[in-house]
């Protein structure tokens, strides 16, 4: 079964909004010379004057281990990148929060995604954590590593399992992991176009030093946000309502 085929970029959102200078009063938000780093109860705080809804996403991060879920997971946050790999023991979750601007009304929302990242072994061994994970879920991150060809070839066998009719419509969005170790690469650039022209699923690359900015992480971030609030406009379409959301502001 195919997946639903993803908006072409900018269809619904500003891209590389966060290169623009109006971008600024809501990314320093998020940063503070570098990422700032949100527990599960802490959120970006507006002045009253510049009030911005947040809507909020679970992903779930799927993939072999050792591909580099929670490398991805601190790196979409801004947060350190683990320098040794070790196995996720249960659930780890990870919140982040993105600024978008809407191309249709100049809207800005507040991305509010929290990043589920559980360990192969732990899924295996523990039958409660795969439902804990799948349950209201949004969407799902399908990592491989350039560097390990067995995990680009189960790409097929887990979005299989995702796409069963009793999942409804998830977001799905792949993401290459060690992508710098091009020397090492054991996944062609010829194979991962065939697989998107099959799959028709977004492909991003991931790697390298985690830079100050936010040119490494954007991309995805902006793919996960355009195709989440099309997913959400979908839905609110089909049921003649409005998405949902909460407003950020001071208290």
């Amino acid at each position: 079964m195919m997946a639903r085929e993803s908006p072409p970029p900018g269809s619904f959102i500003v891209p590389d909004w966060h290169r623009c200078k109006e971008s600024k009063e809501y990314f320093n938000k998020i940063m503070h010379k570098k990422r700032k780093n949100f527990g599960l109860l802490e959120s970006p705080v507006m002045p009253p004057h510049a009030a911005v809804d947040t809507v909020h996403y679970k992903i779930f991060l799927s993939g072999k281990s050792g591909v580099g879920k929670t490398a991805l997971a601190a790196r979409l946050a801004g947060l350190n990148i683990p320098k040794m790999h070790h196995e996720t023991t249960g659930i780890q979750t990870t919140v982040v929060y993105w600024p978008v601007k809407l191309r249709e009304n100049g809207r800005v929302l507040f991305f509010r995604l929290q990043l589920w990242d559980c360990g192969e072994n732990a899924l295996r061994r523990f039958d409660h954590l795969l439902p804990s994970c799948k349950e209201q879920v949004d969407a799902v991150i399908f990592l491989f590593s350039f560097t390990d060809r067995t995990s680009f070839e189960d790409l097929s066998n887990q979005i299989s399992k995702w796409t069963e009719p009793s999942y409804g419509c998830l977001v799905k969005v792949v993401v290459g992991t060690k992508f710098d170790l091009f020397m090492h690469c054991d996944v062609p650039e010829r194979d991962v176009r065939k697989f998107q022209e099959t799959w028709r699923l977004p492909v991003h690359r991931s790697g390298g030093e985690v830079s100050d900015g936010l040119g490494d992480v954007a991309p995805i971030l902006n793919c996960l946000a355009e195709n989440l609030w099309h997913q959400d406009c979908v839905r609110a379409g089909a049921a003649g309502q409005h998405p949902q959301h909460d407003t950020v502001t001071l208290p």
